[in-house]
């Protein structure tokens, strides 16, 4: 994608915050000792936090932490076991209809229907958010995210990028107060991949958008994220600033810390030596 990189803007761009008097008091996302339980595993064992209004946290940990199901709860497509979730003051999943339409998910790993065109899958999905002025809507996202060729293509004929592009316009269509990325840049060569993040600051920038950011590639937390919650098995490990984690661990980069945590900080040193 030669010539769509952007400047390079400002880190953590999404979590400037406007003055504290206009700040909503509450909190944009609360998880309050969340527990699911899987026949006799337990996915999450008892982690509490909450997100403020406009700013961007990472949600990290290794496979198997509990990061897809403590999103999934949030998104109110799982029923917790206990504790209590709640998004813009709605309980989820009880009250998820009341906050689905300010809401939105991006995952690489999640296809749209293939037989449909760009312009087709994105009317769906603005149709299920109640988008008003949608064909204006579309083509405005079509524009800055350069789909407007592609439009009327079928979605399954698309490369991994545009793919990846299309995904995050089916994400922006109702112009989300809180949005949930799983590895938004997965599998996308270095120029796509900061070309995605490069609009999503855009985007929360101009929207004050929320977001819950889940990915492997500590680059982009460092460079999307002011806040940092590290999971491992169901719990909570650790919760700071990127910097602060990796001053506080002695490391150099934020993935230094991810594989202290993952691996047990012993192991790691011994690992090193």
């Amino acid at each position: 994608m030669t010539g769509l990189a952007l400047g390079r803007l400002p880190r953590h761009i999404c979590g400037t915050m406007p003055p504290a008097e206009t700040m909503p008091s509450e909190p944009a996302i609360a998880v309050d000792r969340l527990v699911k339980i899987y026949g006799k595993d337990i996915a999450v064992d008892g982690i509490s936090f909450t997100l403020k209004p406009g700013t961007v946290t990472a949600l990290l940990g290794a496979n198997g932490a509990g990061k897809s199901t403590t999103i999934s709860t949030i998104m109110g497509l799982l029923t917790p076991t206990s504790g209590r979730v709640t998004v813009l003051g709605a309980e989820m999943p009880s009250q998820r209809h009341r906050v689905l339409h300010r809401m939105n998910f991006e995952s690489p790993y999640v296809d749209m229907p293939m037989r449909l065109t760009i312009r087709q899958n994105l009317t769906v999905f603005g149709m299920l958010y109640g988008v008003a002025n949608l064909a204006e809507r579309i083509a405005r996202l079509a524009k800055e995210l350069e789909l407007t060729e592609l439009l009327d293509r079928p979605t399954g004929k698309l490369s991994s990028g545009q793919k990846t592009r299309v995904s995050l316009a089916k994400s922006l269509i109702n112009e989300p107060e809180v949005l949930l990325l799983d590895e938004p840049t997965a599998s996308l060569d270095p120029d796509t991949a900061d070309w995605v993040r490069g609009r999503l600051e855009l985007y929360c920038r101009g929207r004050q958008a929320t977001v819950l950011l889940a990915s492997h590639n500590m680059a982009e937390v460092e460079r999307l994220c002011e806040r940092v919650i590290m999971m491992k098995r169901g719990k909570i490990e650790d919760d700071d600033t990127p910097a602060r984690l990796i001053a506080r661990y002695g490391r150099r980069t934020l993935e230094e810390v991810f594989l202290d945590i993952a691996r047990g900080r012993t192991e790691t040193q011994e690992a090193a030596q």
